[in-house]
């Protein structure tokens, strides 16, 4: 397997990926169409940390990890890592010595769809990192890969540049072009949330607030008493 290292990709602008770092993934996710989900396969080794950033993506061959020792040159302030392979791997590909160099560099944290390792170190460190595995075995540095190509995971494409939003409930990849929009729709969001959320709180309910009632006429749902319903033999 041969590959291509690709340098200096657009990256989305750093305000928009500030203002997208400010909510969460269900959030952004919401506001794109519900869209933009990398499966939900990719599990936090953290817990209460959420990070936004720009991709630094890397194809690596189930097992090597070659092209992460050639993506660390490519990162800078405010990227996030992120890797997937060939094929499926579960291999621990990446450690606290890589993501002791990424740190040096800004790197904001990791996103792999394989294996990561030394979880303990990284939590120590405060290195945020989401992956598909835990695994201490190890890999080896003979295959060529390719850096900042886009990469698929979990159905969705995540080019160089693109913004990664990571919390505890997943990793969102929101398009670069599209980082300004996707914000301004996230903060409309939850601006429309905090509306209901104070609505909750006094007591209104979902069914009235969003009009589900009529909702449930039109499918012909009905209600009926407990008596009424064992009487019709349809209880126990």
């Amino acid at each position: 397997m041969s590959g291509v290292i690709v340098t200096g990709p657009p990256r989305a602008d750093a305000k928009d990926v500030e203002a997208i770092a400010g909510h969460g993934t269900a959030t952004v996710h919401e506001a794109m169409g519900r869209t933009g989900l990398l499966g939900t396969g990719l599990r936090p080794i953290q817990q209460g940390v959420r990070v936004a950033g720009t991709a630094v993506t890397v194809l690596s061959w189930p097992g090597d990890n070659l092209m992460i020792h050639a993506a660390v040159e490519q990162c800078g302030e405010g990227d996030i890592l992120v890797v997937t392979t060939t094929s499926p791997s579960t291999d621990g590909m990446f450690g606290e010595l890589f993501a002791t160099a990424l740190h040096r560099r800004g790197v904001r944290g990791l996103v792999i769809n394989a294996g990561i390792r030394d979880t303990a170190e990284l939590r120590e460190m405060g290195f945020a990192a989401w992956s598909a595995a835990v695994s201490p075995q190890g890999t080896v540095k003979a295959t060529g890969g390719s850096v900042n190509v886009p990469v698929a995971i979990g159905g969705q494409i995540v080019r160089p540049g693109d913004v990664i939003l990571a919390d505890d409930d997943g990793v969102v990849r929101v398009p670069r072009e599209d980082a300004r929009e996707v914000a301004e729709a996230s903060a409309a969001r939850e601006g429309k949330e905090a509306l209901a959320r104070a609505a909750f709180l006094d007591g209104e309910l979902g069914l009235d607030r969003y009009g589900l009632r009529e909702t449930l006429v039109h499918l012909g749902v009905t209600y009926t008493s407990y008596d009424d319903h064992v009487r019709d033999g349809a209880a126990q």
